[in-house]
Formats: structure tokens, sequence, C-alpha cells
């Protein structure tokens, strides 16, 4: 499970709606699945329907996580116009990366109604099986 402070979890909001129209994506890190730090990723695809995390800031991320003993917990994105659920797409790049089952969460941010963002995780098995998983948000 996911722990996350409330603040963290209103950034995720926040910049979803700063990069709205476009989807938003971002790494958190943390110790022992507790989030301590949110990294907001420049989206290369500036899209409405998908994101590419900026592949020298994702390393920069990784190289933070490694001088400062963090681990990458979860990646999340936006949905401007869908629900908080991972699309195909969502699933084949998740494969595509091997970034599955253990190894990271994904939190979707939808602003589908945008007055009331909806955000849920979940992991995707290596089988592309996607399961909710709980936050526990203080």
């Amino acid at each position: 499970m996911i722990k996350i402070s409330k603040s963290k979890f209103n950034e995720m909001i926040e910049h979803a709606r700063e990069e709205n129209p476009n989807e938003c994506c971002g790494i958190l890190v943390g110790t022992s699945n507790s989030v301590s730090k949110i990294y907001k990723i420049t989206n290369d695809a500036k899209s409405p329907y998908r994101y590419v995390m900026n592949p020298q800031q994702f390393f920069d991320v990784q190289a933070d996580c490694d001088r400062n003993n963090l681990d990458m917990i979860a990646f999340y994105h936006s949905h401007t116009h869908t629900k908080a659920y991972p699309s195909d797409t969502d699933v084949r790049m998740a494969l595509q990366s091997g970034w599955v089952e253990n190894l990271i969460i994904y939190i979707l941010v939808s602003l589908e109604d945008k007055s009331n963002p909806v955000v849920k995780s979940y992991s995707i098995s290596e089988n592309g099986e996607i399961s909710e998983q709980p936050m526990e948000i203080d």
C-alpha cells in the first residue's frame, strides 16, 4: 500500500491541472512505500492522449534515488478526458518498459470531471492484468 501525505496527493492533482489539456507525468519516491518526494517529469509527447517521460529527467530521478537510498514507488500520469483506469496504451507501455508487478505502482489522476478529480492506483502484472491498489492518504 502506498502512503502519501495529503499535500503530495494534492500536488499530483495540481500538476494534472497545470498540464491540462495534455497529460502530465511524474514519479513518486520514498522508502517502505511511503512517499517522501514528487518529481514532476516533462511529458515529451505533449499529448492529451498519452505520455512519454523525458529520458534525462527519468535518469536524474534514478540517480537521485541511488544517491539518497530512495526507491521509485510509483509513476503517475493524468487522463484528461477518461476515468482513472489504465488504458490499453498504458498497459502496453508498462509491459514494453518492464516496469510491472512489484517494481512500480501506476497512479492515474482523472480530470474527466475537472471539478472533482479522481485518483486511483494500480499494479500491472507481467501478463497485463490490472489490479487496483490501496492508497493511504494522511
